[in-house]
């Protein structure tokens, strides 16, 4: 039997170490906190629903510089329109805008409103008695000059438009995750509620000066929890059904810490 001898100085061979490969998983990035964009809300005055009468006096002055014709009066040749129309037509505009911003009609009332002209509607188309009612309307007579048109526009205008757009936002009231708070642009005064518990509900609309003259606008009326806390109403928001979907969602979340 043969013996196979091992040399000395020949190195050992260790056996192969199995090798632990260690995988580390990137760290997560954190996602990013997307916060929740604060709403402004403006309370406009009644003038808002005013538009139609500087629209309507604009139309007829330019209806009475092209189609007018020259009268002399004391002197000095003024511009009418031929056509009393215009002058029933802006006046019966005038009217109607003066009630409906100064009557407020809501809900039900709206209905019956609605309901009792409809119903003065059949009875004179019943009784035929249509034709003397604008017989009647075609004998009043009224004429307004140019100048009587574009002045009174131009007033009403620039009334409605610094109010509308300058002097309803030097207030508003600022609505954040948590907090619902009175901002002033001038002076540093303010006030803030906490929205816990707080309640917001949209008044009912007044059909005529809501949807008819303020497309969509109405009455916001909060309240904040505690017997002592002010009811805070905000009138005449404008786009109140999805603003008040907004608020409801603010006053909802937690604030961030």
């Amino acid at each position: 039997m043969s013996t196979v001898q091992r040399s000395a100085d020949a190195p050992l061979t260790e056996p192969a170490r199995p090798q632990t490969i260690v995988i580390r998983e990137a760290p997560a990035s954190a996602s990013p906190v997307v916060r929740e964009p604060e709403i402004h809300v403006f309370a406009h005055s009644r003038i808002l629903y005013w538009w139609p009468v500087w629209v309507c006096g604009y139309v007829m002055a330019a209806l009475t510089h092209f189609h007018g014709e020259p009268h002399q009066i004391g002197g000095v040749q003024e511009m009418f329109h031929p056509n009393s129309v215009l002058g029933l037509v802006f006046v019966l505009t005038l009217s109607v805008v003066i009630l409906i911003t100064n009557v407020t009609v809501r809900g039900m009332a709206s209905l019956v409103v609605l309901l009792s002209l409809a119903l003065v509607w059949l009875t004179l188309a019943y009784f035929h008695q249509w034709d003397a009612v604008l017989d009647w309307l075609r004998r009043l007579k009224i004429h307004l000059n140019l100048g009587a048109y574009f002045w009174l526009s131009t007033i009403v205008c620039a009334c409605w438009a610094l109010t509308v757009l300058i002097f309803d936002h030097l207030s508003y009231w600022r609505i954040t995750p948590g907090q619902v708070s009175r901002q002033n642009i001038f002076g540093s005064s303010s006030k803030s509620y906490d929205a816990e518990n707080m309640v917001v509900e949209k008044l009912r609309d007044d059909l005529f000066r809501h949807w008819f003259l303020g497309f969509g606008s109405g009455d916001l009326l909060i309240r904040p929890f505690g017997p002592d806390r002010d009811v805070i109403q905000i009138p005449n928001v404008f786009f109140l059904g999805h603003k008040a979907r907004r608020i409801e969602h603010m006053i909802a979340t937690q604030p961030e810490k």
